[in-house]
């Protein structure tokens, strides 16, 4: 299934319905240090629901450290700065879907890894800052699914 990976969180609500998201549908939530709340976070939970124990989640001091232990995935990378939009991806089974801080998005760096194949944005209207990152990461994730018939799910 996909994973998803959430460089640097923030707002402990967005990573609870994310939490929600990967549960529902199988994929594996990755989650990159530091974080900007605790895992304990009463926000995180309510937003999560009761959803915690059905979901994989795993953290990583940091984003290298997650492509060692997961057998470097191919990563594709949401930002406003992506050149691909992201209906336009062939996604496989087992690809990682990265997202960045929402205050401040992905760093450049990261950006300039994963290099123009591997940055994709949402289309949006002009003048936009971006969408929340719990429905950026529905969204994405949704098109790679679809795109492999929605495989393990009903």
């Amino acid at each position: 299934m996909f994973r998803i990976v959430l460089f640097e969180p923030e707002i402990p609500p967005n990573t609870g319905n994310i939490i929600r998201l990967c549960a529902n549908t199988g994929c594996a939530l990755h989650l990159i240090e530091p974080l900007g709340f605790d895992l304990d976070d009463r926000k995180l939970r309510r937003a999560g629901l009761d959803y915690r124990e059905f979901a994989q989640v795993q953290v990583h001091p940091n984003l290298a450290h997650f492509r060692q232990n997961t057998r470097n995935p191919r990563l594709f990378a949401a930002s406003t700065r992506g050149g691909t939009a992201y209906h336009q991806i062939s996604y496989r089974e087992g690809d990682a879907l990265l997202f960045g801080p929402e205050t401040r998005g992905l760093p450049t760096p990261v950006l300039d890894e994963l290099g123009p194949g591997g940055t994709l944005r949402i289309p949006m209207r002009s003048g936009s800052r971006s969408l929340n990152l719990s429905n950026a990461a529905a969204l994405v994730l949704y098109e790679a699914l679809r795109q492999v018939s929605f495989s393990g799910l009903e």
